[in-house]
């Protein structure tokens, strides 16, 4: 490119810094979300890794059992097998500080004498009297330095915790060390102890979780593989150490890909933001490129320069952005983490894990999207005939003719949308290309829709203003290439509010309607357990039989809730026995209520969750394969019910069903339904002091546990929350954007109206009202596109992410806030154009005529 463009192009650039910074900002934002949504993911998934290497370390299988994981004995059999195999039983369970109830630190017990040849990181500091008291005090643990100091513990302090519903006591008999990072990784809220100390702390004398085997490859492997599953007890199995790690780390996938949708949404945003200040740039140096290409300046040079403006601006934007994007990951990171332990399972995740692929995706996003912007503007300046450039009513005249063609494809990509919606299937891509397709239809289309708008409000305008009035509308429509595009970008980021925002409260009001319906019993009772989870602990049917008993009980529902492991993952099953008054609580998606129920009842079949049906394909009728203690089992499947406490689904069967199959008496939890007459707060004060073997008890009120499940809903959501209100920012920084470079273009004409009597309070009032107009149009155009986005996202997206069928709700305060919003923005982002434009001295602005 020849020099005197590049110093024509720097020039431009140097005297409009408002203009180059908005963009700037623009892109930097919208890179910054994604870069921060990737980081938080990628973080998570890391954390979740090494959690699992913390577990399965070398081991290439491990040795399962039932929902109480295996008899001891199982292990020793194994060890008398013929052939060095390396394996190491393993109890892993989660406790938590008695100080600190919400920590979960996780309890790993293990053979200090087999953990070398299979977990790599079990290292203590001190030579050998740590290991020499890992086994001779009773309730002794090693954890890394890092994490005593943080209890606040030092080598031979005690540690009270929580475990199982117990409080148990540990000793810190010393620091696990390593000087490799990864490894200091993995240590890090880590609790090791030996096999004895944990069957104590947990009350699972002569159990263990699994036996980590570390099998040769090959042949020798599969001879080896072979001999040992002739060894074991019905009811157990042998899996591949990595299948099960899959198996949860598919759980959080769909969350994981749907918040990287909505961060995209912030970069499309940003990219509206691009197009409109390039096509300003563009449109601002008409005059020079028109010069410059009668002086002999090609087609191709004017394409090439205004690419490479967009190109260093994107770049720069993306540098910036990658900056933001490091801070703001810290936030989502721990949004992201939370919502992970609330639905999933326990990841403790507490630093960021950064990689150059992360932020170079995020530099090529942001160079990427300012390249795809600026192409419709750069075209127009390099093919335009010179005359035409020098004409500002040629420009306008052609962009007007345009919006008839950008209906017409908006009007072709709704169909592509409407056409992925219809095909069916479980593909969550095909959901998203219908949604992008829709969203860039609604787009599309604004332009077209805001003059028909504008022309229906300003009879009204020029009712209540006047002249003024007349002006603001017609300001709005003579410069469409401005106005649209901002108009556009504010709508998209509206209907994005009002999409997600709509498919929250009709999620929200389908779990409240479902809580509703499911906590049917007055008082729940079950042991606390630790923020982590682990095992559900036994009651004790006798603890069970006291609460019956007791004056003012009308009748008791029993539950167990295990997890069973299988050759698909970890399944959620729930032994119930229930009395005949909870029998409404299951809502059915298929099957004859009554003849599931019967069924049910009797013990000859079981009731799956929807979730569960739509992640393993199965329908009323079909085959239930399970692992019982006696080895597999098959079982009918009569009703499909809709529930909504995981999206990885459970299965109900009744409990004197479950107990011949797993030889389990254990309950995990008690529905208490109280007599008619009877206090709930005097009836829970005497539970609580009914004797339980130790256990610390959760008794809580219907409503209670009503509220604390709707709590934690909301705080799922928190993280969506953030993400909505980062486009409309990015929306308001492109409409700021667009109005600025109307008031540098409009300066000449706002002197001439200011010469011609316009006082500055009516400059500001004739620029406030464009400014309200423009986004009372957009918040308008969001509602109805909001609400197209809403039902892709709640029927389409959500079911096949998660499997849930959610209700539909349409809230008016969500419609109203929206265009609120709109109308707040357009307004707000008015107020410093009409500041200038009505202090700028009409001298100064006439000055070149």
């Amino acid at each position: 490119m020849i020099p005197v463009l590049w110093r024509a192009s720097l020039r431009f650039l140097w005297r409009h810094p408002w203009q180059t910074g908005l963009t700037v900002l623009g892109i930097a934002l919208g890179v910054a979300v994604v870069v921060a949504i990737d980081l938080a993911n990628d973080s998570a998934r890391r954390g979740f890794s090494l959690a699992a290497e913390q577990t399965a370390g070398r081991a290439t299988h491990q040795v399962i059992g039932g929902p109480r994981g295996l008899d001891e004995s199982v292990y020793r059999a194994l060890r008398m097998a013929p052939g060095d195999i390396l394996m190491a039983p393993v109890i892993d369970d989660y406790v938590a500080p008695s100080a600190d109830p919400e920590r979960s630190l996780r309890l790993l017990g293990v053979d200090p004498f087999a953990e070398a040849r299979v977990r790599g990181y079990v290292r203590v500091g001190g030579g050998g009297t740590p290991v020499t008291r890992l086994l001779a005090v009773p309730g002794a643990v090693l954890m890394a330095a890092e994490t005593a100091d943080s209890l606040g513990i030092a080598p031979g302090e005690q540690l009270e915790v929580l475990a199982r519903g117990r409080t148990a006591t540990l000793t810190l008999a010393g620091y696990l060390e390593t000087t490799d990072p990864a490894l200091r990784r993995l240590v890090r809220g880590l609790v090791l102890t030996d096999i004895a100390s944990a069957q104590e702390i947990l009350g699972e004398q002569g159990r263990i979780s699994h036996v980590d085997l570390v099998l040769p490859t090959g042949a020798a492997g599969g001879a080896a593989l072979e001999r040992l599953r002739a060894l074991l007890p019905a009811g157990a199995a042998i899996l591949p150490a990595e299948q099960r790690s899959a198996a949860l780390g598919r759980m959080t996938e769909a969350f994981h890909l749907n918040l990287s949708a909505m961060s995209l949404l912030a970069l499309l945003v940003g990219t509206f933001l691009i197009y409109n200040t390039t096509t300003f740039s563009v449109v601002r140096r008409r005059p020079l490129l028109g010069s410059l290409r009668t002086l002999g300046v090609t087609r191709r040079q004017i394409f090439r320069l205004v690419l490479a403006e967009a190109a260093v601006t994107g770049l720069v934007g993306a540098l910036l952005g990658l900056g933001l994007g490091l801070g703001l990951a810290e936030l989502l990171l721990r949004l992201v983490t939370r919502t992970i332990n609330d639905i999933y399972f326990v990841l403790t995740v507490r630093e960021l894990s950064i990689t150059a692929s992360g932020l170079a995706k995020g530099l090529l996003l942001g160079v990427s999207a300012a390249l795809l912007a600026a192409l419709p503007p750069a075209l127009e300046a390099a093919l335009t005939p010179p005359r035409a450039i020098l004409n500002r009513v040629v420009l306008e005249a052609r962009l007007h003719r345009g919006v008839r063609w950008s209906a017409a494809a908006g009007a072709g990509l709704a169909l592509v949308g409407a056409v992925a919606v219809l095909v069916p299937g479980h593909s969550l891509a095909l959901g998203y290309v219908a949604l992008v397709a829709l969203v860039l239809a609604c787009a599309l289309l604004t332009p077209k829709l805001t003059l028909l708008l504008v022309a229906a409000f300003r009879p009204l305008l020029a009712f209540l203003l006047g002249a003024l009035g007349n002006m603001a509308a017609r300001g709005i429509t003579a410069h469409l290439s401005r106005t649209g595009v901002a108009a556009a970008a504010l709508m998209v980021a509206v209907a994005a509010t009002v999409g997600v925002g709509t498919m929250v409260a009709s999620f929200r009001d389908t779990v409240v309607h479902w809580l509703d319906e499911s906590l049917r019993a007055d008082v729940y009772v079950a042991p606390a357990r630790t923020a982590g989870g682990g095992a559900w602990p036994d009651l004790g049917r006798g603890f069970m039989e006291r609460v019956a008993g007791l004056e003012g009980v009308a009748e008791v529902a029993s539950y167990r809730r295990v997890v069973v492991e299988s050759a698909t993952g970890p399944t959620q099953i729930v032994a119930a026995a229930l009395p005949e008054s909870e029998r409404e609580r299951f809502r059915f998606r298929s099957g004859a209520p009554d003849a599931a129920w019967t069924a049910f009842r009797a013990g000859s079949a079981v009731l799956i969750s929807e979730p569960y049906a739509f992640r393993h394909g199965l329908a009323v009728g079909d085959t239930l394969e399970l692992r019982g203690s006696a080895g597999p089992v098959r079982l009918p499947v009569a009703g499909v019910f809709y529930d909504y406490r995981s999206d990885q689904g459970v299965v109900y069967l009744d409990a004197a069903l479950y107990r011949r199959l797993w030889n389990d008496e254990a309950v995990s939890s008690l529905g208490v339904h109280a007599r008619p007459d009877v206090d709930i707060e005097q009836l829970m004060a005497r539970i609580r002091v009914l004797p339980a073997d130790g256990l610390a008890l959760a008794v809580r009120a219907n409503r209670e546990l009503f509220n604390a499940s709707v709590e934690v809903f909301d705080r799922t959501f928190t993280i969506t929350t953030v993400l909505r209100l980062l486009a409309v920012v990015v929306a308001f920084v492109g409409v700021l954007s667009a109005l600025l470079a109307l008031h540098l273009e409009r300066a000449r004409e706002m002197a001439v109206l200011r010469v011609n009597g316009l006082t500055p309070r009516q400059v500001w009032l004739l620029v406030t009202a464009q400014t309200g107009l423009m986004g009372l149009t957009a918040g308008l155009l969001a509602v109805p596109a909001g609400l197209l986005m809403a039902r892709v996202l709640t029927h389409v997206i959500n079911y096949r992410a998660f499997g849930w069928t959610l209700q539909w709700t349409t809230d008016p305060a969500i419609l109203g806030q929206a265009v609120l919003l709109a109308l707040s923005a357009g307004l707000l982002a008015g107020v410093y154009p009409a500041w200038l434009m009505a202090r700028t001295p009409p001298a100064l602005a006439l000055r070149g005529e």
